[in-house]
């Protein structure tokens, strides 16, 4: 029987490992945890959601809507997951965290094809097929041999984790729920502010202290897509109410009247028992958080069950390395290797699923003799796969699915931007059409 190699138990990994399975390939999982945690991991259950616990949207006219379609459609385990453990996020796809990891760690460990093995991998090994989906968190050892091995120096960005906070001490006298625009069932609980609280938390969050990165840490380069709130505030005094403090689109039914600003808060769990700040990203300390944060109206009181925290990511400089099936173009010894996941520099829940189900459906048809899968550019998956084998203009750096890399139209759309966007969809979806009796080669 084919067999083949999984280095990490991520959604990326997971999706990899889940899809060569059920192409009838036998798959050796590894994952360090329980043995060994990274900073920003404490969960046992594999495919853990460090960061939000939102997908984002599931509109296919909105790019990570469309990769979810498309992945949905071609039968991944995380989409599967997602939408079994969904919990109200008005036009997001937002999960129970703990059930989505339990539903997804279930399905791996009791496949009959995969065998899971918790050990901390720090070397490739010299032959085989392996799929190396070891995370932004790589651990320090096997980064550093793929640094002095394969990849030379290589690139990092930091990512930032939003707090939550327990249900029950948000002050509803203030707050209110709402979505935006009336969209969804009122899911997220609002917090607005006047001019005045919004003055005194903007100037208490630009000077507040941030918690000390390690040495190695110090050369900061925050990805745009998560930016810590006091980073993005540094840029301007409006900054954040043209962005996640934007109030646009919210009025509180009390008293009919709009605010200054209002700070949004998503909720966590399917009881609605936890709720996390949206677009609070954050690497102030402890101290600092419970301080400013505290002012935000309606959290005067709050009971943050996690505080924000800062880490350290790590990437490839792919174009160099690897084609858009996500193999690595020259292989390590007699090996053929494979990576998937945020290390290649997509960025997102969604995008890393999306690269896992490509290297692992890859994989798996070279194990099984079978020529490789190139998706379409003109889908989102192949899109997303073709800006990691190509890159942009200018340096490498991490991208979430988004339009502007999947090939133009060759005609103009009328009805602006929503009806461009649903033409790039219905012409994506028909591109998947044309290469599903591929994807479905072999499936068990």
């Amino acid at each position: 029987m084919a067999d083949l190699k999984v280095f990490g138990a991520g959604l990326a990994g997971c999706e990899a490992a889940w899809q060569a399975a059920q192409r009838g390939v036998a798959v050796t999982l590894y994952e360090m945890k329980p043995k060994k945690y990274t900073p920003a991991h404490h969960s046992e259950g594999y495919a853990e959601l460090v960061c939000s616990n939102s997908l984002r949207s599931d509109r296919v006219t909105v790019a990570s809507g469309l990769l979810k379609e498309e992945l949905a459609r071609m039968g991944s385990l995380i989409m599967e997951a997602a939408y079994a453990t969904r919990v109200a996020a008005g036009s997001a796809l937002a999960v129970d965290r703990e059930k989505f990891s339990a539903y997804i760690t279930e399905k791996i460990r009791n496949h009959p094809l995969i065998t899971v093995v918790e050990e901390e991998i720090t070397e490739l090994p010299a032959d085989g097929i392996t799929v190396v989906a070891t995370g932004p968190l790589t651990s320090d050892t096997f980064a550093e041999w793929l640094k002095d091995n394969l990849v030379g120096e290589g690139l990092h960005f930091f990512d930032a984790v939003a707090p939550i906070v327990d249900a029950s001490s948000i002050n509803m006298d203030v707050a209110f729920f709402a979505s935006r625009y009336n969209k969804g069932d009122a899911d997220y609980i609002n917090c607005p502010m006047t001019k005045e609280q919004y003055d005194a938390f903007y100037n208490a969050l630009i000077t507040a202290e941030e918690a000390e990165l390690k040495d190695f840490d110090k050369d900061l380069k925050v990805f745009e897509g998560c930016m810590p709130v006091e980073v993005m505030a540094k840029r301007g005094y409006d900054t954040l109410r043209y962005g996640p403090l934007k109030p646009v689109g919210l009025v509180d039914s009390r008293t009919d009247s709009r605010s200054y600003a209002v700070v949004q808060l998503r909720r966590e769990d399917e009881e609605g028992s936890m709720y996390n700040l949206v677009g609070f990203q954050t690497h102030l300390t402890f101290p600092a958080q419970k301080r400013v944060f505290s002012m935000i109206p309606g959290l005067q009181n709050a009971d943050f069950l996690r505080y924000g925290v800062m880490h350290r990511n790590t990437y490839l400089p792919s174009p160099e390395l690897l084609d858009a099936d996500y193999k690595l173009r020259k292989g390590y010894g007699d090996g053929q290797v494979y990576f998937a996941g945020q290390m290649t520099g997509v960025e997102g829940y969604i995008e890393s699923t999306g690269s896992g189900f490509v290297a692992g459906l890859n994989a798996a048809r070279l194990a099984l003799g079978l020529d490789p899968l190139i998706f379409p550019q003109t889908t989102m998956i192949g899109a997303m796969a073709h800006y990691v084998s190509h890159g942009g203009l200018g340096d490498f750096v991490p991208m979430n699915a988004n339009f502007g890399i999947i090939p133009s139209l060759d005609h103009r759309v009328k009805g602006g931007k929503v009806a461009r966007y649903e033409v790039y969809a219905a012409r994506a979806l028909e591109a998947l059409d044309g290469v599903m009796d591929t994807v479905n080669q072999a499936k068990q």
